[in-house]
């Protein structure tokens, strides 16, 4: 069984995590884990753009060193970048000091462009220790998790499944998971162009996370 949605218990018991942003302006918060990727980025944006659209991408630091012009795009399109990781690490399965200054190279990457802050980030995979999380907010970030995830990545489910999970789940305030990947993109294809305007049909504010 795959958990779309988080589980209250589990926001409960990591209420330190931002899981959701609640307000009453039928706002939600898409958000792009693992790029830039070449191409896949540049057509996300074209999506978002079509549609007004702001989201928050979460980046990882090799993939800003080799595709720094895709990742200055991003910026220019005023959309929001965390950290998330410089090579994809499962915290689980990593030391807390090699944990750290894999996300503190990742940061190191982004200091040439003219972000005025840089706090947001995910755990790759939504697995990090404690120790690990306690760190990282002591150095000012968010950690940021999701209401929804799509399974966009997920080869095993298909497109229309994909779909569902996102749009049979939405709510004002939700932080819903797309990755702009190759891995991906299949799904992503035919899932972000039909919730942008489905929701966007529906009244939903598309907002970036700060």
């Amino acid at each position: 069984m795959i958990w779309v949605k988080a589980h209250w218990i589990i926001k409960k018991l990591f209420s330190n995590y931002v899981w959701e942003i609640p307000n009453n302006e039928n706002k939600v918060y898409l958000t792009f884990d693992d790029g830039p990727t070449p191409e896949i980025t540049e057509w996300t944006l074209n999506q978002l753009k079509e549609y007004n659209a702001k989201a928050t991408f979460f980046c990882i630091g090799d993939n800003v060193r080799k595709y720094p012009e895709i990742f200055q795009k991003v910026l220019n399109e005023e959309h929001s970048i965390g950290n998330h990781t410089f090579n994809h690490l499962n915290g689980w399965k990593t030391a807390t000091s090699e944990y750290i200054e894999n996300a503190n190279r990742c940061d190191k990457e982004t200091q040439n462009s003219k972000l005025e802050t840089r706090n947001l980030f995910r755990p790759p995979y939504g697995k990090i220790k404690p120790s690990q999380s306690k760190i990282l907010r002591k150095l000012g970030y968010k950690i940021i998790m999701w209401d929804i995830i799509s399974y966009d990545f997920d080869a095993t489910i298909s497109k229309e499944q994909c779909l569902e999970n996102v749009l049979k789940n939405v709510k004002s305030g939700s932080i819903i998971v797309f990755h702009d990947s190759k891995k991906a993109f299949s799904n992503l294809e035919y899932t972000l162009p039909r919730t942008l305007k489905f929701l966007k049909e529906k009244g939903f504010i598309f907002e970036k996370i700060d």
